[in-house]
């Protein structure tokens, strides 16, 4: 049965509502920037520390860490006993870092946390401090309210996760897993958010899968020289065509169950097709989504990178290139052997990288998101979907979480939601910001 606020918990919902603009705002404030290189990364303290201030405020107990030898890289971990202890509990995780931003570019300073036409605007306001955000104020609201969620949720908000979480999800997991002790389930970014496609048809995408990550570097030897002779082993030549030859390669379509589940359910929805034999057109039907879903179609493999040589007259004896590559599940094996096939063994290949996440889209926790948006949205429809970046998902998934993006944001159907996660003048509507509180609020409760 759903638990019923009482009146005084109404007005604690309404405080919480009220908070999370300038609660988001705040955090826009504080540059958190993580380039991944330690000579020019901001580091997460500042705003860890605001968030465990936030947190202790109204009653919680925090556990603040660092990892390792890093400092500056905070992570705020809290727990709410739920009232069945032997329920698996609730990971609610967001992180604190942001993905540089160049003012000079954006129509407002991209970490002022200006509110300005309806829309809280600044670096993180998509991606990811709008959940943040409403994750604290829900937070707040419940420990303020005397309120015993079903279950345990742990609340955790964490660093690094632009740069792979290694100083944050990563770390806790690997070193303090007990922190997450009993956590079945998670959810976190990427998720949740309202898409609306012809008609008025709004559908609210629930991320049940994300493709894995390989950031890869490539290699090629070959012999120095000046740059005036004749030269048949040129390092840079020879790199220069393997990047090209995999840049252009374009790897085979793959439906995955989530892929599918949610192209069936938009084609419920909306009476689209997407035939398989002419699936990369059909998808443009989606819009500004279809950028999304076009990359959780294949796998892909991006040069962004290239480095060699210190001198114009100098052919250097080693070249570099860093390429980005996002792969299925079910697909590692095969994607192995489809770049050894294209770079052959002249060609060293380094990488780090995390897996692929898939999870099923049904259960108790499913119901609990889509009634939770129901209540809000009497129109609304629920569809899982894969996304094709990367979340600290990967880290939590380790530990044997089912995991999932809800961060639950009701869009207006003219606004590119997918073009400003890590884009110019990145914005969210304040609206949507107390939308997801209701949301969050009541799916905690009920879940």
């Amino acid at each position: 049965m759903e638990a019923t606020p009482s009146t005084d918990q109404d007005h604690g919902l309404r405080l919480a509502e009220e908070e999370v603009t300038s609660l988001a705002s705040d955090l826009i404030r504080i540059d958190t920037t993580n380039t991944g290189d330690p000579r020019t990364l901001k580091g997460e303290r500042a705003a860890a520390e605001y968030v465990a201030g936030k947190l202790t405020e109204v009653g919680y107990e925090i556990t603040y860490v660092e990892s390792g030898d890093h400092p500056g890289r905070g992570n705020v971990i809290a727990r709410l006993p739920g009232a069945d202890s032997s329920r698996g509990g609730l990971l609610v995780h967001g992180h604190l870092d942001v993905v540089p931003a160049d003012p000079s570019e954006w129509s407002v300073h991209p970490f002022s946390g200006e509110v300005k036409d309806g829309y809280l605007w600044g670096r993180g306001a998509v991606d990811m401090k709008d959940m943040v955000a409403m994750s604290l104020a829900v937070a707040r609201r419940l420990k303020r309210d005397g309120i015993t969620p079903p279950r345990d949720i742990v609340f955790a908000f964490l660093a690094d996760e632009e740069a792979g979480g290694f100083h944050g999800a990563q770390w806790l997991a690997d070193h303090r897993p007990e922190l997450f002790e009993g956590c079945t389930e998670a959810i976190s970014e990427v998720g949740g958010y309202s898409v609306t496609f012809k008609d008025g048809v709004r559908a609210y995408l629930v991320q049940t899968a994300e493709k894995g990550i390989r950031w890869l570097k490539l290699r090629v030897r070959g012999r120095a020289g000046h740059g005036s002779m004749v030269h048949e082993d040129n390092a840079v030549s020879k790199l220069s065509e393997a990047v090209a030859k995999l840049g252009n390669h374009r790897f085979p379509l793959v439906l995955t169950d989530s892929v599918r589940e949610f192209l069936a359910g938009v084609s419920e929805l909306t009476g689209w097709e997407f035939p398989e034999d002419d699936i990369d057109t059909a998808i443009t039907k989606l819009g500004n989504l279809s950028r999304i879903v076009g990359a959780t179609l294949r796998d892909t493999a991006n040069p962004t990178m290239l480095t060699a040589g210190y001198k114009h007259n100098v052919i250097p004896s080693v070249a570099e290139a860093a390429v980005d590559c996002r792969i299925l599940p079910g697909r590692e094996e095969a994607f192995d052997r489809e770049l050894a096939e294209l770079l052959g063994p002249e060609v060293e290949r380094e990488w780090v990288g995390l897996p692929p996440v898939e999870t099923k889209f049904e259960g108790r926790i499913v119901d609990a998101m889509s009634a939770a948006l129901i209540a809000e949205d009497p129109e609304a429809k629920t569809l899982p979907y894969m996304v094709s970046a990367g979340t600290d998902a990967k880290s939590f998934a380790r530990l044997g979480m089912n995991c999932y993006g809800f961060a639950p944001l009701k869009l207006p159907p003219e606004l590119d939601f997918s073009s400003l996660f890590h884009g110019v003048d990145e914005r969210v509507p304040v609206d949507s910001l107390q939308f997801g509180v209701r949301v969050l609020d009541r799916f905690i409760r009920n879940s």
